[in-house]
């Protein structure tokens, strides 16, 4: 039965759910409250990796986090605050650094994203995009012996998982990447990732679902939430009421607000990432994560992305010269012939993350009303999972068997 949708955020989730439903003949609308071309669907390091099976919530993180609590270049850096969902977040979080939830995220990790990386490329080949889509791999990029030993650790189990990973030594480096110099000891290269550039993505699938009549509508931002006992009526910005048999919350960060409007709790946070361009040959050919600095570098179509760190410091847009600083540091130090210069460091953008306390994202329908599914929470995976997300969404409304388990994904489960 052909129903009318509205998504609510426009990001990579709300698109590639756009385009899925469309598919099934559904009438769509996406409403989105900015002009659908910064935020972190655009400034992300475009990985489509299955690799990063562990979740955010592990072991000793929250560990660090309280130890880079005091140090504002660091890769992670919570900052603190007496907001209760806030204090809810953190407690959940902390909670959730456990080997039981990494357990638990493994497998569902790699399924989501595994099935997320081939539907971009099916994406791409079916409707004749022309964006960027590479498969060289991803190598990690370790300068210690601590950091090796880990890598090898997670390669170990990815390989457990059936993934395609292999161990490079230092003097393999030049020969991968035989145009730039490389400090490292060693690396993991996980030959299963592949690599994109997020606008050229976006561009051409927004261009498409105008094209096939899918209404998309910018800058407008949904204030209120109408509901009748059991499902939602409409939602509502200043001026205008949208109506619809469905509603999809994929608004990253704010789909918290939103859900708190229908009587829905979402335990979720913001997390900041950056980036710095580099409009210039650096001889850089593979995508890296340099894993001491915790920061990704991705060769995207006509420059170099240096991405990272993840600032939990609440909604807000602030370039933190610190942080900027640490990821072009950082690039130096793997990359002694590299020189970040000051104008580059100076054009940084951010992006917010939303970030669950077990590192698992949000997607299913809520408990309170038959017509609300959420899709959010995905942290630094946002991209990975972007097509997969949207390919769940749609077997959920159109009540399908889903391609994968869902269970763990659940938006009403408690911590």
């Amino acid at each position: 039965m052909k129903k009318k949708i509205n998504i609510i955020g426009g990001g990579i989730i709300g698109l590639c759910s756009a385009y899925y439903l469309h598919k099934e003949g559904h009438e769509v609308t996406v409403i989105d409250q900015s002009s659908m071309d910064f935020g972190a669907s655009y400034v992300n390091a475009g990985y489509l990796s299955p690799s990063h099976i562990i979740p955010l919530a592990a072991p000793g993180v929250m560990a660090k986090g309280i130890q880079w609590m005091f140090n504002p270049s660091s890769p992670l850096f919570i900052k603190p605050s007496l907001r209760p969902d806030f204090l809810q977040w953190v407690w959940a979080f902390n909670k959730s650094c456990s080997t039981k939830n990494v357990d638990k995220a493994i497998p569902a990790i790699k399924a989501i994203a595994s099935l997320g990386r081939d539907l971009y490329d099916q994406i791409i080949t079916e409707e004749n995009f022309n964006a960027h889509l590479d498969k060289k791999g991803l190598l990690m990029l370790c300068q210690t012996e601590k950091a090796l030993e880990e890598e090898f650790r997670v390669a170990a189990i990815a390989r457990k998982e059936g993934l395609d990973v292999k161990i490079i030594a230092a003097e393999e480096l030049e020969r991968l990447e035989p145009n730039t110099k490389i400090e490292a000891l060693g690396a993991v290269h996980f030959l299963c990732d592949w690599h994109s550039t997020p606008h050229s993505f976006m561009e051409e699938l927004k261009s498409y679902l105008l094209k096939v009549g899918v209404t998309i509508i910018k800058n407008e931002k949904i204030n209120e939430v109408a509901t009748t006992h059991k499902s939602i009526t409409a939602v509502l910005s200043e001026n205008k009421r949208y109506t619809a048999d469905e509603f999809i919350f994929t608004s990253g960060a704010w789909t918290k607000t939103l859900c708190k409007k229908i009587g829905v709790r979402l335990l979720l946070e913001p997390g900041k990432g950056y980036r710095i361009n580099l409009q210039r040959d650096t001889g850089i050919s593979l995508p890296a994560i340099l894993v001491e600095s915790k920061v990704a570098v991705t060769p995207m179509t006509g420059f170099t992305r240096f991405a990272g760190t993840m600032e939990i410091a609440g909604i807000n847009h602030s370039i933190n010269p610190v942080r900027v600083n640490a990821i072009a540091s950082a690039a130096k130090k793997y990359y002694p012939e590299i020189e970040i210069s000051e104008q580059e460091k100076s054009d940084a953008a951010c992006g917010l993350r939303p970030v669950t306390p077990d590192g698992l994202p949000y997607i299913g329908r809520v408990s309170t009303y038959t017509n609300a599914t959420v899709a959010t929470g995905h942290a630094m995976l946002g991209w990975t999972m972007g097509a997969s997300t949207g390919k769940l969404v749609s077997e959920i409304i159109t009540n399908k068997k889903t391609s994968i388990a869902i269970d763990v994904f659940n938006p009403n489960r408690t911590f």
